[in-house]
């Protein structure tokens, strides 16, 4: 039996730890590999939607806010140091592909002493979204990844990301009330929310051997860098570099 695996790497460009992201599935583990990362702060669409009904354009301009596209599907996010990302690659098929980061989430939700619900897309505390899901496939696996609310301010998301369009389209964003563990009263020491996602996902999916990026990981993040993640397009509407 194959033991899974938690990779320790952060990379300073956002569009490089998105390019990390998907090189993980890309490169077909044979068991179970988590990745805990923090983004600078960016505006993350999913795969098919259209910035101009998520984004607040011009204020990000403004701000200097990057706008990104990820592989995966799901709503837009706002990334800062105060949100965790959580990255969790499976092997092989699966029929409800969110249902096992679903229960890390929650595990280390309760961990940290608040009472999780899980609801569509996502993890809420109460009425309010604690935590956003979004997955992608391909023939040989799965990556499934969650974001985690630390002590990001509500306040500059919805500075930054639309009220819900008129036109409601199947694309767009689930649009929730969001806080943060900081809103809820919960103020984990530094590294703590990382170690209790560790222990969530070990105690779920067994031993997870902490390692470094393999050359293989890192030589296909540079081809998506080249073919998604640093080309303009892809950002813009989805379209990647085919030179």
């Amino acid at each position: 039996m194959n033991t899974g695996s938690d990779v320790r790497a952060q990379f300073s460009d956002p569009a490089g730890n998105l390019a990390f992201d998907e090189a993980l599935l890309r490169e077909g583990p044979v068991a179970p590999v988590l990745w805990l990362w923090r983004n600078p702060v960016s505006v993350v669409v999913g795969r098919g939607q259209k910035i101009a009904r998520e984004v607040r354009v011009a204020e990000c301009a403004r701000d200097g806010v990057p706008v990104l596209r990820r592989a995966s599907g799901g709503g837009t996010v706002y990334h800062d140091p105060g949100n965790l990302n959580v990255t969790l690659v499976l092997p092989g098929p699966a029929d409800k592909p969110l249902e096992m980061l679903g229960l890390v989430m929650s595990a280390a939700v309760e961990k940290l002493g608040l009472p999780p619900r899980l609801g569509e897309r996502g993890l809420f505390v109460g009425d309010a979204k604690l935590c956003g899901f979004a997955v992608f496939r391909t023939k040989s696996g799965l990556l499934a990844h969650s974001t985690l609310l630390i002590d990001t301010d509500a306040a500059r998301v919805g500075a930054y990301l639309t009220a819900p369009p008129p036109d409601p389209k199947p694309l767009d964003s689930h649009r929730s009330k969001v806080a943060s563990l900081s809103d809820h009263g919960v103020h984990p020491a530094e590294g703590e929310v990382e170690s209790v996602v560790r222990a969530a996902a070990a105690g779920l999916l067994g031993p997870l051997t902490p390692r470094s990026p393999t050359d293989a990981e890192l030589a296909r993040r540079r081809t998506l860098l080249h073919t998604r993640y640093h080309y303009a397009q892809w950002h813009a509407d989805g379209r990647q570099r085919r030179d």
